[in-house]
């Protein structure tokens, strides 16, 4: 009988660990929501993620676009019209289409942030609701 050898790592998709990082962010937003009302505002845009033809056409039909980042926060602040966070692990990268939306989201008066960790998105959110982050600079 032949024995099976283990590997000697795990395998875990990329995009599992921004999965965790995503909903941890949005498990700390519904918490504070309590205290910060505008939390409960966040939300996230699925746009990511492997499907089959059929549910991709259907989404492409509604709406979905390629490159929008993870999370909105639609909410004015510090001279922005929203919040925008895009979850990339440590070595995660922006793609061009990606890079692309963000120059747009910005020059239209958004504030986009790439996080590479829970903490990292909660403290940039954190501050952006305090009004911290400003278009005349930041943090305040």
């Amino acid at each position: 009988m032949t024995e099976k050898k283990k590997p000697a790592f795990k395998l875990v998709a990329p995009k599992s660990e921004e999965h965790l990082i995503q909903s941890s962010v949005i498990k700390w937003a519904r918490v504070m929501s309590v205290r910060y009302p505008e939390l409960d505002l966040l939300y996230a845009i699925p746009n990511g993620g492997a499907r089959d033809v059929i549910t991709g056409a259907r989404l492409k039909a509604e709406g979905v676009k390629p490159g929008i980042p993870d999370l909105c926060l639609p909410v004015a602040r510090g001279g922005f019209n929203a919040l925008y966070v895009e979850i990339k692990t440590e070595t995660g990268r922006i793609s061009d289409k990606q890079a692309d939306v963000i120059a747009k989201l910005t020059r239209f008066g958004n504030k986009v942030v790439v996080c590479r960790s829970a903490q990292d998105a909660i403290d940039t959110i954190m501050e952006y609701v305090k009004g911290q982050i400003t278009t005349e600079g930041e943090p305040k």
